[in-house]
């Protein structure tokens, strides 16, 4: 769903996501540390899918792709956003032809197109989720992507640390997903195959465990009592599990107003989740909106151009007073 307002007077930045699922836009007034939505849209592109299915994107999709990208930005500009910056992730990353997706994107928007790392990613992700503030506890923060995800974790005082995993909501239910809804002994094959990859994730021992993304922000419309409190338990996966096995797609999407193609692949999210509280031994995972395009808008807006050379730094957080005083809650 999208959403649109007029800038006010200040400063405004954009950002644009190039997920495995989607492409998101946010635009946002920027007052230091606090991000003011403007504009936040997207739409259903699937580039991981296409990289999977034949290793590159190929001249239609990227054609698609730098028409999209190009509307994005002129909206950004639209709005008064005095920066834009184009975040490449994992399908950008494997795709073979990376380079003249970069240049097609560049080519009809005038942005550059950033192919972030693995730890690029989670870095800008950490940042947008803390509004680049410090912590005050070591957390971890996990976006579940749709062919992988991201895991940061940082402490007070010490370097942030990251790394990526191939497990997404759409990796894993490509390889088990075999019928509509999803079986109890593909759900069984899921849970196994998430806690074997999952063994090989950043090690952390996470006073508060934070996830971002589409599939975990999904996941709370079809868990009962978790959109008040943006927070995913044992018990509610397993909510969320009982309704996402029951019904097809189709129903599901319907009667929680889910997006169509996000619907077949919240069953392999769920269980991601599930994975995630046991690999990490803690009870709950936080769910936040904010993520890699507000960090990307705020790393701009602090660092300026050359913000991928201070990112490690910028990780740990800085700090910009306002008159209020507001900070977030990590």
């Amino acid at each position: 769903m999208a959403t649109s307002t007029r800038p006010s007077a200040g400063s405004a930045g954009a950002s644009v996501d190039l997920g495995s699922n989607s492409v998101h836009l946010l635009v946002a007034a920027i007052d230091g540390h606090v991000l003011r939505p403007l504009v936040d849209t997207s739409v259903f592109l699937g580039l991981g899918a296409a990289v999977d299915e034949r290793g590159l994107l190929g001249a239609e999709a990227r054609g698609t792709l730098a028409k999209s990208l190009a509307a994005y930005v002129a909206i950004a500009r639209d709005h008064g956003a005095s920066t834009v910056t184009l975040v490449g992730t994992e399908p950008t990353r494997r795709a073979g032809d990376a380079a003249r997706i970069v240049a097609d994107v560049e080519a009809a928007t005038g942005v550059p197109l950033h192919v972030a790392t693995h730890e690029e990613e989670a870095y800008l992700t950490l940042i947008g989720v803390t509004s680049g503030w410090p912590v005050r506890h070591e957390t971890l923060v996990v976006d579940i992507g749709g062919g992988s995800s991201e895991f940061c974790a940082v402490a007070p005082g010490s370097r942030a640390r990251a790394s990526g995993l191939r497990i997404g909501s759409g990796r894993l239910s490509k390889r088990f997903a075999t019928s509509d809804p999803v079986s109890p002994a593909a759900v069984a094959a899921m849970q196994a195959a998430a806690d074997e990859i999952l063994r090989g994730a950043l090690p952390s021992r996470p006073s508060e465990l934070i996830a971002v993304g589409g599939t975990a922000s999904n996941l709370l419309k079809v868990t009962p009592g978790a959109t008040g409190d943006q927070v995913l338990s044992h018990a509610r996966v397993a909510q969320a599990l009982a309704a996402l096995t029951t019904e097809p797609a189709a129903a599901l999407t319907a009667r929680f107003r889910l997006n169509p193609k996000r619907a077949p692949l919240l069953t392999a999210g769920a269980v991601i989740v599930d994975a995630l509280m046991r690999r990490y031994a803690v009870d709950q995972v936080r769910v936040s909106e904010a993520g890699l395009r507000e960090g990307a808008i705020l790393v701009a807006d602090h660092a300026g151009r050359a913000w991928r050379d201070h990112l490690a730094d910028l990780a740990h957080g800085w700090r910009v007073e306002r008159r209020d005083g507001a900070r977030p809650r990590v």
